[in-house]
């Protein structure tokens, strides 16, 4: 079997880190073709090392090109498109990924998206493409990997999906008691190991907000027959009910190996020693509870946004990163997230997003807007 190229896009962060455990647990079907990087060039240079990319990425200005080996210099979206490129897999956060995405959709190549923004800021466009071009789109972030799994020979007999959260380090907390909140305590998540962004996001619960925009845009269901339920030991990742009234459930321990190796082989599964298991035989409990959305304010935004469509989701997924850029610099009140994306999301005039231009120009925009708002907030 020939072994398939692969580029990592975001190969530092934790998505990209743990897509080179799978390389390494399968070396025979994967061949690392290109690596890009943000600001980690230490790390950047060993994976290169270690891997032998034909191409590298890295906006650092810390990377000279004497360290390109025999390596070339080349941006993501033209990375996506090389020939040697079979598979890419998407594990940047926010906006850097999306150009990259659409390149690689449109030549055709098989695209594992982790970053919940691409999707987001563009999941009408993306889908498109995915649905009438000949490159694939699958879902690495669990919880849609979890949807996607239970709805393999199911067709579209779909009642809802039911995707699972968390409820974050605050989950018994009231909105209103957590102005004193710092950033240590909120990147204390009890179950998941994730990026700063993503772990901020998921104590607001905005991440989940961001889920069921991705839902909706990957599996074509209509906003109403998506629900979010909280799940505090997240070991369901998401759940399917068909029309029958049957349940299905994707179960496993809080780790993102399982649903990066599924996207890579996809459609076989392959057994990896490095994936951890879930023993069935030690005592365990799994409970449910609404979500309040009282108690997340940030998630009926994204919804709301959601629903709006055109350049809303663009602004809401800026105005987001920079509100908690803020609070983690210790500029901003952890209340004061929702209030910065509240307030950019009220004074945005939209367009429909028909074209990516416009995504961008409404992104740069809302960028500068939440800074300003969040200057203002103490």
């Amino acid at each position: 079997m020939t072994a398939k190229g692969l580029v990592v896009l975001g190969s530092t962060g934790s998505i990209g880190r743990q897509t080179l455990d799978v390389v390494r647990a399968f070396p025979d079907r994967f061949r690392v073709v290109g690596l890009a990087a943000g600001s980690n060039v230490d790390l950047l240079l060993a994976q290169a090392a270690e891997f032998n990319p034909t191409l590298l990425y890295t906006p650092s200005p810390a990377f000279t090109r004497d360290m390109l080996g025999n390596a070339e210099f080349t941006p993501m979206e033209e990375m996506v498109c090389h020939p040697d490129t079979d598979i890419v897999m998407v594990g940047t956060v926010g906006r850097v990924g999306l150009l990259p995405t659409i390149r690689a959709l449109q030549e055709g190549k098989k695209v594992c998206l982790a970053n919940k923004e691409v999707i987001i800021m563009a999941g009408e466009m993306v889908s498109s493409l995915a649905r009438d071009g000949q490159g694939a789109l699958l879902p690495v972030d669990s919880e849609p990997s979890a949807i996607w799994q239970c709805l393999q020979g199911e067709g579209k007999k779909v009642r809802r999906l039911i995707i699972t959260a968390s409820g974050g380090p605050f989950r018994t907390r009231l909105h209103e008691d957590l102005s004193g909140v710092t950033p240590t305590q909120a990147l204390n998540h009890p179950t998941w190991k994730m990026g700063r962004r993503i772990t901020i996001d998921s104590s607001t619960l905005m991440n989940k907000g961001f889920e069921v925009i991705e839902a909706r845009w990957l599996f074509d269901v209509p906003w109403e027959r998506i629900e979010v339920v909280v799940h505090p030991q997240s070991l369901i990742h998401s759940m399917v009910e068909f029309e029958d009234g049957s349940v299905k459930a994707q179960i496993g321990p809080p780790d993102m190996k399982l649903p990066i190796q599924y996207a890579m082989l996809y459609p076989e599964r392959q057994p990896n020693d490095g994936i951890p298991r879930l023993d069935i035989t030690q005592a365990m409990s799994m409970t449910f509870e609404p979500m309040d959305p009282a108690l997340y304010p940030c998630f009926p935004l994204a919804l709301e946004a959601g629903r709006k469509g055109g350049t809303y989701p663009a602004v809401l997924c800026a105005s987001d990163e920079i509100a908690v850029e803020q609070f983690l610099a210790g500029n901003l009140a952890f209340t004061h997230i929702p209030k910065v994306v509240e307030a950019v999301l009220e004074r945005h005039e939209p367009t429909p997003a028909d074209n990516l231009e416009d995504i961008l120009g409404a992104d740069k925009w809302a960028r500068t807007a939440a800074l300003e708002l969040a200057s203002t907030l103490k």
